[in-house]
């Protein structure tokens, strides 16, 4: 009786093809743009952002060349007039830099819906679960969730259908980005970016800085012209820059310094321009505000969290095979979260993960007014 032989093949032996790889930025679903290999994140529409370049800038660079030109004909003050004014235009543009090319608080999306949800949360009254079909498994997840604050106040996520995940609360859905951002205040389309967690303190200091500069080329090109010996028309005719300048400066300083304004209000309030809109505080108890001197703490001395994204990270160009790098990191298409038991986009532990977020959660519902 001859003994059968069986040939082993190695796994590596098989021409399997390769799975093609890209950068997550290359990879996107959302309508961001990018810049630097996945280093900058801009707004769908970058033109916005040069365009309110060079409103800032040109009448900035026109103002200092005219007090460096003062500054040779006469005294020193122009000198200072000239170093302030370059600082501030420094700062200003620094600020929409930066509140433009980064991540305000993306939310990284799911590549495919979470677990289906416990008997109780289908037999939940908050509205009819509708059905989501992939991987040909029909799920059933509730729209809308109540989630209890720390301080007893009930608030309601959405299921995203786009993101495939549940929003945290103040979390929205930008429709012209097509992410879901947290703590969503609105989207500006002057700095082509959303205004959301992350980038909102650099957004407050860049309109900030904006009516601080037209304020002070407003009143120094006013002081040019008073200056000089003329009558005071004489002087305007000889001084068409400074009067351009004025009537300009005029002109901003009513939208910027009035979006200061507004912008402090809803700090003092701890509310966002999304909310100040749509749930109108006035007529029921925000269950975000803490206090105006705790709202601006907030806003200003709290450290700003890290991004969730890594754009350069690399994942399979269709999107459902993780890929691991050097650190053994697994990535989704465009999550580039750390994949464990608890992961916050699990429907089951979505509460218990909300913890130590933006207003910290109980896991016993508590009675209270909804927002």
């Amino acid at each position: 009786m001859g003994v059968k032989k069986y040939q082993i093949y190695d796994s590596s032996s098989f021409d399997m093809p390769k799975p093609t790889r890209k950068r997550i930025y290359q990879a996107w679903q959302g309508n961001n743009k990018f810049c630097c290999g996945g280093r900058m994140l801009l707004g769908p529409d970058a033109s916005s952002l040069f365009l309110t370049s060079f409103l800032i800038g040109c009448p900035s660079i026109a103002f200092c060349i005219k007090m460096s030109v003062n500054v040779k004909e006469d005294d020193s003050l122009n000198f200072h007039i000239l170093i302030g004014g370059l600082i501030l235009t420094v700062l200003d543009l620094s600020f929409l830099f930066l509140t433009s090319s980064g991540d305000p608080g993306i939310i990284p999306r799911n590549s495919k819906a979470s677990e289906p949800p416990s008997e109780e949360s289908k037999k939940s009254p908050q509205g009819p679960p509708w059905d989501w079909a992939i991987n040909k498994t029909n799920l059933k997840i509730p729209k809308v969730k109540d989630i209890v604050l720390k301080n007893g106040q009930t608030v309601k996520v959405k299921f995203c259908e786009t993101c495939l995940l549940y929003r945290s609360p103040r979390a929205s859905h930008c429709s012209i980005c097509n992410n879901c951002v947290q703590k969503f205040d609105h989207h500006c389309p002057w700095v082509d970016q959303c205004i959301e967690l992350r980038n909102y303190p650099f957004f407050i200091c860049f309109v900030s800085s904006s009516t601080a500069l037209c304020i002070y080329v407003f009143s120094c090109s006013w002081i040019n012209i008073r200056r000089q010996p003329q009558g005071l028309w004489t002087a305007m005719s000889r001084d068409v820059l400074s009067v351009i300048l004025i009537v300009y400066c005029f002109l901003a300083v009513w939208f910027v310094g009035g979006l200061t304004v507004f912008h402090f209000y809803l700090i003092c309030t701890n509310q966002t321009t999304y909310e100040s809109f749509r749930y109108r505080y006035d007529k029921k108890k925000n269950p975000f505000n803490k206090g105006v001197l705790r709202n601006f703490k907030e806003v200003f001395l709290a450290r700003i969290p890290p991004s969730e994204l890594n754009l350069r990270a690399w994942v399979s160009e269709d999107g459902n095979l993780s890929i691991k790098d050097d650190k053994s990191i697994k990535l989704d298409m465009e999550k580039e979260l750390k994949h464990n038991q608890d992961s916050r986009f699990d429907y089951d532990g979505f509460d218990n993960s909300l913890k130590g977020k933006d207003g910290e959660f109980d896991d016993k519902p508590k009675s209270s007014s909804k927002m």
